[in-house]
């Protein structure tokens, strides 16, 4: 199975409520995941539930007031949320449990603060994850002059509880993967120049996001007559069950989870 994304098919939220009875801090006045099957983000303590201006949220699943039934997950995988901050903009306070959360930055900083003790900056080629565990509370923001954006994805571990975790890595290296071991989970960067061929993992399952570039996938269209599949460019996803192959139109960059 291989099934395209397109970007623009993405649920939009942000300008969301910073918390409150129904809040959970996303930017989307949403609930979290729905029905993400044990995963959860639970209201901060002395959020306000007033409006967060600046944020533009775009979730790739079922997320809060976007309920889809046959959009809930895809293994692991229970959210992939595109955000994008104007400078000043961020998520107060909110608290999540049995969630690994990755977080990728694409341009701009990200101000990460948690109840663990962590405060960190995220810059692009950072790759961040807050394992909650039991639970943990954290809030992000953009506290530079220049607009944020930022990928963030969403694993459900493979088992509840346990204590808070905290890793960020700087400037991961293509091709040096990042394992979520609490999710069986492994993050692969890709950078191929142009023309250059991606070999997609042989896994249960591969889930791909475009955060530059143009690709194409590789047979897609071909013979039959069938009309060409446009390229994958940034924003765009692909949900695989069986290994497939891109080709770069141009430089390009893209994250590539191995999931079970």
């Amino acid at each position: 199975m291989s099934e395209v994304w397109r970007a623009e098919a993405r649920y939009r939220g942000g300008d969301g409520v910073t918390g409150g009875e129904d809040g959970d801090g996303t930017g989307d006045g949403g609930a979290g995941p729905a029905g993400a099957g044990g995963a959860a983000t639970e209201t901060a303590g002395g959020a306000t539930g007033e409006a967060a201006p600046g944020i533009v949220t775009l979730h790739a699943f079922s997320f809060g007031r976007f309920y889809d039934p046959d959009n809930l997950r895809f293994g692991p995988l229970i959210a992939c949320n595109e955000e994008r901050l104007a400078p000043g903009a961020g998520f107060a306070a909110h608290r999540h449990r049995d969630t690994e959360i990755v977080t990728w930055v694409v341009e701009g900083e990200l101000t990460h603060r948690d109840s663990a003790g962590h405060t960190t900056v995220v810059r692009p080629g950072d790759v961040q994850r807050l394992g909650a565990g039991s639970g943990v509370e954290h809030e992000e923001r953009n506290d530079g002059d220049r607009t944020l954006v930022f990928v963030q994805m969403w694993l459900t571990p493979r088992e509840p509880g346990g204590e808070p975790e905290y890793e960020i890595v700087r400037g991961l290296a293509e091709r040096t993967p990042f394992a979520v071991e609490r999710s069986g989970a492994v993050l692969h960067l890709r950078r191929p120049a142009a023309g250059a061929r991606v070999a997609l993992p042989d896994a249960p399952r591969s889930y791909v996001h475009v955060t530059a570039g143009a690709l194409r996938l590789d047979g897609a269209g071909d013979g039959g007559g069938a009309p060409a599949e446009p390229p994958l460019t940034p924003g765009d996803a692909l949900r695989l069950t069986a290994p497939r192959s891109l080709t770069a139109e141009e430089p390009s960059e893209l994250l590539v989870w191995e999931l079970p």
